[in-house]
């Protein structure tokens, strides 16, 4: 055995106690033991070094350029390997990422601009029709994803108590679907801010051919710049976008457009304790994210004196969200090669497999958060119209108010 051969055994050998149950090898070798299920294949031996002094980082990489291949289930693997300790190095690139890609105004337009406008067409291969990029709700479950994502959306109006006529405003609007889905069912009259290019004008053309524009008006700006009064506040799949530092401004942009008459929703990712994304993710796909333990959202709400009137914990519908998501993504794997090269749609694949597991061990949740200012006489006796059996796509009849 030559030296390289030896150093290459020897990293492995380490690197199979950091994996702890999880079989690593290199290619070409028999499997590293007897035990069932996926396995790490080291296609290249050169990346073992920086396997072991940052584990993370290099196996996002070494599988994103194909390096590092994963034998049998790619979920499964990352289910198992989840909550393998983080090492020394891994935390330090944490610290300079939470500097690097904090969300000022600058930076937040940076950070969206990396994630939401790679391509529309890109998000249409693996999306549903209306592209609704956050967790769906799943009232049986064998319901589409189009299905899920129109009940989801109406869950949200309901849980808001959306009447016809008043005014809402929508912080971080996507491609404008529930904007749009307010306007159409509820009456409601919209302006929804988001600070993608792409998406605002997605979201102003479809609003232009449904005849909803004198309803809904897009608007590209930070949320940091919302004025005027509202009588409801629907924030869904932006907190995780933040960061902890603006929570509290955050929190006074929604006092000062429902003050304490008003009510809102807030949905986003969340964990059970306070604790930084991948640092792998952060660099290479959704710079600075973070997702807020239930305390750390309370600096949103409590400095306003806003009251939690309704939370409910949608973890298992983003899980199932992300298989529907997953699923299509693979079905269109070539395209996506094709369009935007290997690298480029195996690192999304790890994105969303390793999304996919963290909502299945539970190292991600996903919160709706029912709030109402103090003086709040809107509010419904009980929450019993949220559950009842009702139509996935309903047509909801409203008339415009008397002048």
């Amino acid at each position: 055995m030559g030296t390289s051969e030896w150093l290459s055994q020897s990293f492995v050998r380490f690197a199979q106690k950091l994996a702890g149950d999880v079989p690593v090898r290199l290619a070409g070798e028999g499997p590293a033991n007897e035990t069932r299920g996926p396995a790490i294949v080291i296609r290249n031996p050169r990346v073992l070094p920086s396997l072991l002094l940052n584990p993370e980082m290099a196996f996002g990489d070494g599988y994103s350029e194909g390096q590092i291949e994963v034998e049998g289930d790619l979920v499964g693997l990352l289910e198992r390997i989840y909550h393998v300790p983080k090492r020394a190095g891994t935390k330090l690139i944490g610290h300079w990422l939470d500097w690097f890609q904090t969300n000022t105004l600058r930076g937040s337009r940076r950070n969206i601009h990396h994630h939401y406008d790679l391509s529309n067409d890109f998000y249409l291969l693996w999306l549903d029709r209306q592209m609704v990029y956050t967790c769906a709700y799943f009232p049986r479950p064998d319901a589409t994803l189009e299905e899920a994502q129109t009940a989801k959306m109406d869950l949200v109006c309901r849980k808001v108590g959306l009447r016809p006529e008043e005014s809402v405003v929508e912080a971080g609007c996507g491609w404008g679907a529930l904007a749009l889905h307010m306007a159409r069912h509820y009456g409601v009259r919209v302006k929804a801010f988001n600070i993608s290019h792409e998406q605002i004008v997605f979201a102003r053309d479809r609003a232009k051919r449904e005849g909803l524009s004198s309803r809904v008006e897009f608007i590209e700006d930070d949320y940091r710049n919302i004025s005027a009064r509202f009588d409801a506040f629907v924030s869904v799949g932006m907190l995780e976008h933040l960061g902890p530092k603006n929570y509290v401004e955050f929190g006074r942009v929604i006092h000062r457009t429902i003050g304490d008459y008003g009510r809102g929703l807030l949905h986003f990712i969340g964990r059970n304790s306070p604790r930084a994304f991948s640092v792998w993710m952060r660099k290479r796909v959704f710079p600075g994210a973070y997702a807020p333990s239930l305390q750390e959202a309370m600096d949103v709400l409590e400095p306003q004196d806003l009251s939690v009137v309704h939370l409910e914990n949608l973890r298992a519908h983003y899980a199932k969200t992300l298989e529907h998501w997953l699923a299509r993504f693979e079905q269109s794997y070539q395209t996506v090669v094709e369009k935007f090269g290997p690298r480029f749609a195996r690192m999304w694949r790890l994105y969303l497999a390793g999304s996919l597991a963290a909502f299945r061990v539970g190292g991600l949740q996903l919160f709706q958060i029912v709030f109402a200012g103090n003086k709040c006489a809107s509010l419904p006796w009980t929450w019993s119209n949220l559950y009842e059996a009702e139509p996935l796509v309903q047509e909801k009849k409203w008339i415009h108010a008397i002048s």
